[in-house]
């Protein structure tokens, strides 16, 4: 479905990804793992379309994508209704008068039918129904991410891109959106950084590294066991630990968002 290949970009003299390249095939539910500053944000907004990349190429569906490539009618819509991009602030994704609207938003944009029900449908299914008829910015920020997926998933996609999506969730609603995203038939590439929910979005994890290239590509299981990989994708620290009068020092995973 996605193919990277040599994938770079850099904002001014900070690069931002180096030499990247990886194929994710259509169905799969794969984590994109990395520290703050890695890449992972970048890579996203590469694939959805949103950035040309300095060096490289991607190809949706054999098609080469950038933003000048989906200046061309008929490959841009395809495009835009089968790829979608969650942000990890739903701020920047809501703009509509009342919730209803922004659901509504994209189907009409790009001119699917039977706008009630689809509203309807995914507004039940992320359990936004009560506020249809409220402005998004009166929401939570739990309950905004909820509208921004539902705004999302209404066009129907086939492939969804999620970054960070648990960061503004309460545990009982992260655990819900594991469930929700598991059921989904569609492919997902997830980042995240906290290793403890890593495993529950995906069973195949691409990371990048402190210096911007793919460190790993494959099971999440074996890179979690493999201390030498997690430091150096500046997943593990170390610090001192009290017990009584003793004192010691190990590692430890980024278990948090």
């Amino acid at each position: 479905m996605i193919r990277v290949e040599g994938l770079s970009h850099h904002y001014g003299e900070k690069t931002c990804l180096l030499e990247v390249s990886f194929n994710l095939a259509a169905g799969e539910k794969a984590v994109l793992l990395g520290s703050n500053g890695s890449g992972k944000s970048t890579l996203l907004k590469i694939l959805d379309g949103l950035v040309t990349p300095r060096a490289g190429t991607v190809f949706y569906e054999g098609e080469r994508i950038t933003p000048g490539h989906l200046k061309h009618g008929a490959l841009r819509l395809r495009f835009r209704q089968e790829v979608a991009l969650l942000f990890q602030n739903p701020d920047v994704m809501l703009f509509n008068p009342t919730v209803y609207d922004e659901i509504a938003f994209g189907p009409r944009q790009i001119g699917l039918s039977n706008i009630d029900e689809r509203v309807a449908h995914w507004a039940d299914l992320v359990g936004v129904t009560a506020f249809l008829k409220r402005p998004p910015f009166t929401l939570s920020g739990g309950e905004k991410q909820k509208v921004a997926l539902a705004a999302l998933l209404a066009v129907e996609p086939k492939l969804l891109l999620l970054d960070e999506p648990a960061a503004a969730l309460d545990p009982r609603s992260t655990g819900w959106l594991v469930d929700f995203l598991a059921d989904l038939p569609i492919t997902l590439l997830t980042t995240t950084h906290n290793l403890s929910l890593a495993p529950e979005l995906g069973t195949r994890t691409l990371v990048l590294s402190e210096d911007h290239r793919l460190l790993y590509d494959g099971p999440i299981e074996p890179f979690l066991g493999d201390t030498d990989k997690l430091l150096a994708a500046n997943l593990a620290h170390v610090h001192r630990h009290k017990h009584g009068g003793l004192e010691h020092r190990h590692w430890h995973t980024h278990d948090w968002q």
